[in-house]
This record gives C-alpha cells, structure tokens and sequence, in this order.
C-alpha cells in the first residue's frame, strides 16, 4: 500500500497517532476533577467524503463494523452530512470508552482501505458546571487533542482554551500550535 500512497499523494498516518485517540478516555478524571467538566455522552467524527465505488465498499465495511460493535455496546450512531458536504458520524453513549473505541474504529477501518486521509477530527463534549458546552476536538492527522469552546455568536472563549490546554497537556498530547485549533461551528451533535 505504501507505494500507492506515495503514487497517489495520501500521507500516512503511523498507527501511533490513532491510539493517541484513547487519551481521552485516561484524561476524564482530570477533566472532571480539576476542570469541572463532565462527559457530554455525545461525540462525533468527522469525514471528507469522496466520491468512488472503493470508498463505498469501506463504507458499508465501515457500517457493518460499527452494527456489531455499538450494537454490543449500545452506543447509538447516525450519520449527517453538514452544508459544507462534510459527514458526521454522531455517536451517544453514556461510557466514554465506548465512544473513543468506536472513533478508533473508524481510523483502523479507513486507514486499512487507503482513506485515512478522509478522517478528519473526532469532537467529544464535555459540559462545565456553568451548563456550558466545551468540546475535545481530536485531529488525526496529527495524533493530538485542542479544546474549543465556542461562545454566543460564533465567538470562541480562547483564554478558557488555552487554560484548558495547560492543565491538560500532562494528561494528553495536546497541539502545540495554536494556529492549528481550528473551530468547528455547529456540530450536529
């Protein structure tokens, strides 16, 4: 495969950066203890989609890889396409682990046919004391985790972010270029 990827200009992403992903899950109790923030139960990964019979068929694998597997869990899935034309695969569940396995999944599933390069982030909620939503935004590409907080009206609450991400960056790889935090307004979650 590798010479494919080389062929066709797909980068590749070392199995290392998709495990980074299960970070989260360690990182709860500091999120919930020092921060105040408490698992949303909702969480969503986001796609590129492409156009090919070869994605189809890693799709319906995708499909039926996930029935078995949030089936045993009862995690609840659905998916959504944004009107940018980017696909969520929104995932419910109680159990944090759940969910990242269920994210783990997807980038095993992709990267193994070749669209790696199709997953974009994983976004996991997490809510404050204050009710307020704050989310755990997971690049793959990069193996590494930013918070967003978004505020009314399309603004974003950086000092929070940023003192989120000095807490955290002991318990998780977190990006170290702020640049890199990118906003993704209105997740279907």
């Amino acid at each position: 495969m590798k010479w494919l990827d080389a062929l066709f200009g797909r980068p590749r992403v070392p199995a290392s950066r998709l495990d980074a992903l299960f970070a989260i899950s360690t990182a709860r109790v500091t999120l919930e203890a020092n921060l105040g923030l408490r698992w949303d139960e909702r969480a969503a990964v986001v796609l590129r989609g492409v156009e090919s019979s070869y994605y189809e068929g890693a799709e319906r694998e995708l499909d039926q890889l996930l029935g078995i597997a949030l089936k045993e869990t009862g995690t609840a899935s659905t998916r959504q396409r944004d009107a940018q034309g980017f696909e969520w695969l929104v995932l419910r569940d109680e159990e944090l682990e759940d969910v990242v396995a269920a994210a783990h999944m997807v980038g095993q599933t992709l990267q193994a046919h070749g669209f790696l390069d199709r997953l974009l982030a994983a976004l996991f909620a997490f809510r404050g004391a204050d009710d307020r939503v704050v989310y755990w935004v997971y690049n793959y590409k990069r193996g590494t985790f930013y918070p967003f907080a978004p505020r009314d009206g399309r603004a974003r609450d950086n000092a929070l972010e940023l003192r989120l991400a000095a807490v955290m960056k002991a318990e998780m790889p977190i990006e170290p270029a702020t640049e890199r935090w990118y906003a993704l307004w209105d997740p279907p979650l």
